[in-house]
């Protein structure tokens, strides 16, 4: 992996939601609807297919290696104490999972785990309008940052989220 990770953070109380408003609106033109693991049912069906699809959009992150099994998964995500899935935006395509943001709970922050759109729907403004969807959770929590973590070859993802408003983490 990488030796220089690009460690991102995100001031909820600068953030301004009605500024990305438009990506939101924009995805549900063109027939994208958003929930969230909690909203659709956190259940062992919905689990699997969330595994399916971060497995997926993973295997574009530089030097990701193999990802991990569904037992590994299921431990590292819906075991860990900071699991809530009402953190979990998923973007949808009719009943087609095409994209997924998934956030959570940490003691002074909330942390941005994995965003990913499915190849065949990239560049129409879904991980954007996705993670401004999951703000709703980051505040339900209190949080007063977000952070998140990318490989430095990661341009679109580190791109996307600085013109979010994130900025390097200061520690």
């Amino acid at each position: 992996m990488a030796d220089q990770w690009v460690k991102l953070e995100l001031d909820v109380a600068g953030f301004n939601a009605s500024r990305f408003e438009p990506y939101v609106t924009r995805c549900r033109a063109q027939g994208i609807r958003f929930t969230t693991l909690a909203e659709m049912g956190d259940t062992q069906e919905q689990r699997l297919a969330l595994y399916e699809l971060n497995k997926e959009c993973s295997a574009d992150i530089p030097e990701r290696g193999e990802f991990f099994s569904y037992e590994e998964y299921a431990e590292r995500r819906f075991a860990a104490s900071s699991y809530d899935p009402r953190g979990v935006v998923i973007a949808l395509d009719g009943e087609t999972w095409v994209g997924m943001a998934a956030s959570s709970k940490h003691e002074k922050f909330v942390f941005n785990e994995m965003t990913g759109v499915r190849s065949t729907h990239r560049g129409r403004g879904i991980s954007i309008a996705m993670k401004t969807i999951g703000m709703a959770f980051v505040r339900q929590c209190g949080a007063s940052k977000v952070r998140t973590i990318h490989h430095p070859l990661n341009k679109s993802a580190i791109n996307m989220n600085r013109t979010m408003g994130f900025v390097d983490a200061r520690d």
